[in-house]
Order: C-alpha cells, then sequence, then structure tokens
C-alpha cells in the first residue's frame, strides 16, 4: 500500500448503457466501441503509475475485463446521485489510510500519466486539485482530506459544475490543464482514431 490513491470511476461496457448522448448521434454500437476504446487508453495510460489504483464500477464488478487485477483493486459505486457516489470513494479511501486520492472518469482520450502525477504532485502544497474540462466540468478531482462540500448541491451534468465547486472551497486549490471529454459527435470530430465510428465519414 502507498498513501497515494487513484480512483477510476468507469461505466459497466454495456451495449445502450454507455455514452447515452454520443449514441443519438452514432447510434449505441459505435458509441460503445468508442467507450471500449476510452477505457483501454485510462487502462494503458494508468496502469504504472507508482500509486494505488481503484476501479469503481457503475453496475457490477467484472473480474475478466481489461482491468487487470495485478495493478487495479476492483469496488462498486454505492447507489445514489454522482456527488454521492464519489464523497463515499474518497471517504472509504481516507479510512484505509491514503493521504492524498485523485478520482478521474475514463472520457478522455488525451489524458497522460504526467497529467496524475502532476495532480498528486499539487496535493503536496494544496488541498484540492481540479483539472478543468472545456464543458465547464471536470475530469479530474484531486484531495487531501475529505471535504463534503464539494459533492452536495453542485449542478451535476451542468457548465457550472466546476465553478460552482471552486465557490465552494475555503482552502487552497490547483487547476490543471483543461481538457475535452470525450461526450458528443463533436468531441469525436476532433480525434483521428474516432472516426471510423462517425457514420457520416
Amino acid at each position: 500500500m502507498t498513501k497515494n490513491l487513484l480512483i477510476i470511476f468507469a461505466k459497466n461496457p454495456v451495449l445502450g448503457q454507455c455514452k447515452t448522448r454520443l449514441a443519438k448521434g452514432i447510434g449505441p454500437e459505435n458509441a460503445l466501441a468508442v467507450y471500449r476504446i476510452l477505457l483501454q487508453h485510462t487502462a494503458q495510460t494508468t496502469r504504472n503509475l507508482k500509486v494505488d489504483k481503484e476501479v469503481f464500477y457503475t453496475d457490477f464488478i467484472d473480474n475478466e475485463d481489461l482491468w487487470d487485477p495485478r495493478f487495479f483493486h476492483k469496488n462498486k459505486q454505492i447507489n445514489g446521485s454522482l456527488g454521492e457516489k464519489m464523497l463515499a470513494a474518497f471517504e472509504a479511501g481516507f479510512k484505509k489510510g491514503y493521504h492524498k486520492i485523485v478520482l478521474i472518469g475514463t472520457d478522455l482520450i488525451s489524458l497522460e500519466a504526467s497529467d496524475i502525477n502532476e495532480a498528486f504532485h499539487a496535493l503536496e502544497k494544496d488541498s484540492v486539485v481540479f483539472g478543468p474540462a472545456q464543458d465547464g466540468g471536470y475530469y479530474l478531482i484531486g484531495l487531501s482530506q475529505t471535504r463534503p462540500e464539494l459533492f452536495q448541491n453542485i449542478p451535476w451534468s451542468t457548465h457550472e459544475v466546476l465553478s460552482k465547486s471552486i465557490e465552494r472551497l475555503t482552502c487552497t486549490y490547483q487547476v490543471l490543464q483543461e481538457k475535452n471529454d470525450i461526450d458528443t459527435l463533436e468531441d469525436l470530430a476532433e480525434i483521428p482514431v474516432f472516426l471510423p465510428y462517425i457514420p457520416s465519414l
């Protein structure tokens, strides 16, 4: 066990149940294919990081998937809102004795190992770190202690997520480089690896 924990929130890759906004533009089969690429990228990017890693699934723990148990512990998200799920994951991590915890999703093809390392480094000086997304949310949040106020009464899935979260803070924080989640057809069109999954191309 290290003093640092990386939490990865991942949806189970089930047809019709992931990347639903994207599926409206490219169909559920293509949306699932895109999501599998994003999962693979996240797993490869984070696998060799020198921190403990836990994958939190939305619905069920899959022991035969791409998240190699030699590198990733497996868990399940609690029932509830996104804020409740994230808060519970952070609380569980701090209860285990971790000093710094970073949480990410699996929607970022531009995620690099250096982004994660930078987030943990930021927590050596500041109490909170965000990785801002272009849509006004965030692709990463890191904490050095539990902060329930960051997960309660936040307008999730809106362009105000990051700004409202920062408004709640009474401690020091850092903001990393802005990146773009893959959520819409327009997002896909900017990434060559995804072009085969866009029906019009």
